[in-house]
């Protein structure tokens, strides 16, 4: 089932749409390394700590990204998310070009109360805008658009992840927001 403004696509796009579409996960070794890195960032994201939490967005992301075995991403983690009346921007992906590093960028507080957010949220988000930079290093795509494999892919990345953390004993606590 392709989206709405599938129709509005070109034919190119439209091939590209359906090769995403046709890509419903990303296999990720269960390496305890990369739970305890789930588990650090979860950590660092309950201490409200912006500069900590960046360092340690950007320790995980560039994991994954090494035993994915795709370029590296910089990260930034901002503070309160920007919102108009559309809603709030939870992140960003910017491809890198020519000799540019891509970026992840997204936000730790919510824009009304300013309150960090919910560590799967945040980790959702993350995982999302990574799922983009996937799109294009991984799975040679010439745009990343979200599809149903798309969020099947983030989908399948957080519950890896989170499984993973969750190996040794100490679960990762869902929803909680400090």
């Amino acid at each position: 089932m392709a989206f709405a403004y599938y129709s509005r696509l070109t034919q190119t796009e439209k091939r590209i749409y359906r090769k995403s579409d046709e890509i419903s996960s990303v296999p990720v070794p269960a390496y305890p390394v990369l739970g305890r890195a789930v588990e650090e960032l979860e950590r660092a994201l309950a201490t409200g700590n912006r500069p900590l939490t960046r360092l340690t967005s950007q320790k995980f992301i560039s994991l994954l990204a090494k035993i994915l075995k795709v370029p590296p991403v910089q990260v930034e983690v901002m503070a309160v998310r920007p919102s108009r009346r559309w809603g709030e921007l939870h992140g960003l992906y910017t491809p890198g070009r020519a000799s540019a590093v891509a970026t992840i960028t997204v936000w730790m507080r919510t824009a009304q109360r300013r309150q960090v957010v919910a560590f799967r949220t945040f980790l959702r988000t993350l995982i999302h805008e990574l799922c983009h930079h996937l799109d294009y290093e991984l799975f040679r795509l010439p745009e990343s658009f979200h599809t149903e494999g798309f969020y099947k892919r983030e989908s399948s990345l957080v519950h890896q992840l989170m499984g993973i953390a969750g190996q040794d004993g100490t679960s990762t606590r869902e929803g909680r927001s400090p």
